[in-house]
């Protein structure tokens, strides 16, 4: 899953495409991305809340160029209205930080989803992204954050959307400190006991900035990339990513070694 940042303050590489969408998602998928992320609102620690139409201003121009390409198109957004119109600008797959608890619109537009044959991924966060850093605590960060994913997939069930239309995602660096982070990507493949797909988002993320000693996100590629190993190595299906043909290179040669291929 490549990412693409429609947000001027994205942590990693916040308004670098903005001029460029449409060479961006080819560049992606021709490096190795099947599936295209598009977002329009920062969920970086501290980021501020964006308006509807501000969002949507921002994603429209990236889901027209991502629908000519060949990739499955994500809109990653909170918001059910944004969701909708993504959704019909051929979206298909919802992917909520917030698991369809930030808006009470959301549930049935995944329901919408489903219907097209698309997927919903639901992600683990504490709080929201203003206050998530502010000192997160768990009684046992690998049990709660299971349970909290499983009860959402319960609730999409009892509101019709099956399980095999979902995809969990544990939040690596939403109202996690360090240890947490580590704690959920050692035992990352507990999680494919509530049986849906594990997506892992770690790219870049600022844990890897403090184990490496490395400031500059843009730099943290060597990093992502072994988390995305080890992340393919729990069994993780879908790895999200901002350097694709880094990644896509890594794990081919990886599968090789494992005598997948």
């Amino acid at each position: 899953m490549g990412i693409l940042n429609a947000t001027p303050d994205s942590f990693s590489d916040g308004g670098a495409y903005a001029d460029a969408l449409g060479d961006r998602v080819l560049k992606m998928v021709a490096e190795g991305a099947s599936i295209i992320d598009i977002g329009g609102e920062s969920t970086r620690p501290n980021a501020d809340f964006v308006p509807v139409e501000e969002e949507w201003s921002r994603v429209a121009p990236a889901l027209e160029a991502a629908g000519e390409s060949a990739a499955v198109v994500s809109i990653d957004t909170r918001k059910a209205e944004v969701a909708r119109r993504a959704l019909n600008a051929g979206a298909r797959i919802f992917n909520d930080v917030s698991a369809l608890t930030f808006d009470e619109g959301s549930m049935a537009v995944a329901g919408d989803f489903v219907e097209a044959g698309g997927a919903v991924c639901l992600m683990h966060a504490l709080g929201d992204p203003k206050t998530m850093q502010q000192d997160p605590q768990y009684d046992d960060v690998l049990q709660d954050v299971y349970d909290y994913l499983q009860s959402r997939v319960e609730t999409c069930e009892g509101a019709g959307i099956p399980r095999t239309s979902l995809i969990v995602d544990p939040g690596i660096g939403f109202g996690k400190t360090l240890q947490h982070n580590l704690t959920l990507l050692r035992g990352l493949s507990r999680f494919h006991t509530i049986g849906c797909p594990v997506l892992l988002g770690a790219s870049r993320k600022g844990f890897i900035g403090t184990l490496s000693g490395e400031k500059d996100a843009a730099k943290r590629a060597p990093g992502s990339i072994a988390i995305a190993l080890h992340g393919t190595q729990q069994g993780a299906q879908i790895i999200r990513v901002h350097d694709v043909r880094e990644t896509a290179q890594a794990l081919a040669v990886d599968t090789a070694l494992r005598g997948e291929v």
